[in-house]
Parts: C-alpha cells; sequence; structure tokens
C-alpha cells in the first residue's frame, strides 16, 4: 500500500536513480516495480496494490508506460516493455489487482485523467450507518448507538440533498478498539463533524444551522 501525493513521482513508482552507498547514483526499482517481480515469481496466488489518495499525484508522470501495461488485454510477458532508465523489460502479471481509492467529494478528482479513469471500474463506498456489521460493533462500543446512527443518517440526508453523495460523512469518526462514552461521541461531534459542516455551508448560514441542530 503506497500513498500517492504531489511529488510522488515514477522513480519512486517504478525506477530511477537514486544515491548508491558509495555516494554514485544508482538505478534502484521503485516499489511496484518490485511488488510485480515479486507476483510474477508466486503466480498461483493473487496480489492486490492498494493506492491511497490515487488521484493526488500527477498520474501520468508517475505511472509512465503502465498507464498502457495496466489494461487487462495488455498483461503478461506477452506485452513487455523497456523501463525508461534501465531498459529492463516489464508487465505487470495476471495475479496483480490494483486497487485506487479516492475522496469523491475532493476538487482534485478532476485531475484524473480519461485514459486512466478507462482502465479502472469505479466501486462507491457508501456510510456504514445502514450496516448491519457496523451498527453492531458500535453498538458493542457504545451505549447510545443508535441515537448517534440516527442523527447522522438524517444529517447526511440533508447533505445530499444541498450538496451530492460524495460529501456525506462516513461512519470511520465512530470506528475504536476500544469502548466510547458521552464525552468521546461530544468531542468528535465539536472537534470534528462540526467544523466539517461549516466547511461545508460556510457560505449558507441557515443550512448550517439545520444542520448543527441535528447533531444536538
Amino acid at each position: 500500500m503506497v500513498q500517492f501525493h504531489q511529488s510522488y513521482s515514477y522513480e519512486d513508482f517504478i525506477e530511477g536513480f537514486r544515491p548508491g552507498a558509495s555516494g554514485n547514483f544508482e538505478i534502484k526499482q521503485g516499489v511496484f516495480y518490485k511488488f510485480c517481480k515479486k507476483a510474477i515469481a508466486d503466480y498461483s496466488n493473487d496480489y492486490f496494490f492498494i493506492i491511497d489518495e490515487i488521484n493526488r499525484g500527477n498520474l501520468s508522470k508517475t505511472m509512465g508506460e503502465l498507464m498502457l501495461l495496466l489494461e487487462h488485454d495488455k498483461r503478461g510477458e506477452e506485452h513487455a516493455m523497456s523501463v525508461t532508465y534501465s531498459g529492463n523489460k516489464f508487465y505487470v502479471p495476471d495475479n496483480v489487482y490494483v486497487i485506487g481509492m479516492m475522496n469523491t467529494a475532493d476538487r482534485s478528482l478532476a485531475m484524473i485523467d480519461y485514459a486512466l479513469r478507462r482502465r479502472f471500474s469505479f466501486v462507491p463506498i457508501e456510510p456504514a450507518f445502514y450496516d448491519n456489521g457496523f451498527v453492531l460493533d458500535f453498538r458493542d462500543k457504545y451505549h447510545d448507538a443508535d441515537t448517534v446512527i440516527e442523527k447522522m443518517r438524517k444529517l447526511n440526508t440533508l447533505i445530499t440533498d444541498e450538496l451530492d453523495s460524495g460529501h456525506q460523512i462516513g461512519h470511520s469518526y465512530f470506528c475504536s478498539e476500544n469502548t466510547l462514552d458521552d464525552k468521546d461521541i461530544a468531542g468528535i461531534f465539536k472537534y470534528e463533524i462540526e467544523e466539517l459542516l461549516r466547511e461545508y455551508f460556510f457560505d449558507n448560514t441557515s443550512k448550517l444551522d439545520e444542520a448543527l441542530g441535528m447533531l444536538l
């Protein structure tokens, strides 16, 4: 698993020149190059490469020829290409699955170009306030979980109506390995969710008041 950012580069991901032990620059393989080599050597198992915040990187710069090799019909040794620095032949095997994660409310989503979009299937992940697994776990961690869940359901309905579904507030605020008390929940509301709502409705005082009122 890696996280993309604006400074993440082809040299980090595939290969590039890096300082060596002798003080000279050497060609070193990046994280995805080495990952694919490991998957090739263990072809009987599936390998999953997760890219967090995939839309925050300069994707054409970072991925280079990988933009072609990611395609399902360009997998395998017969489609190997020479990488930029070493000239070694490189390919993405069939047992490698690339999962990119992003927040659709993030304005940098527009940076995902169409060439990359068509190489991925998109699966929306909704807040889990209607998911039985989360509900049961939250009930086990907090004595009044149902009240909080109902508040968040109503709040997300308002957010969806006024903004869009991508701005809904997720359940991760309430995920904890430890039990939660009233002070913990009040802190989550005041210092995390309320501040997010102020950003969402900074230009709409009446809707901000309505949203904040749902947390009371």
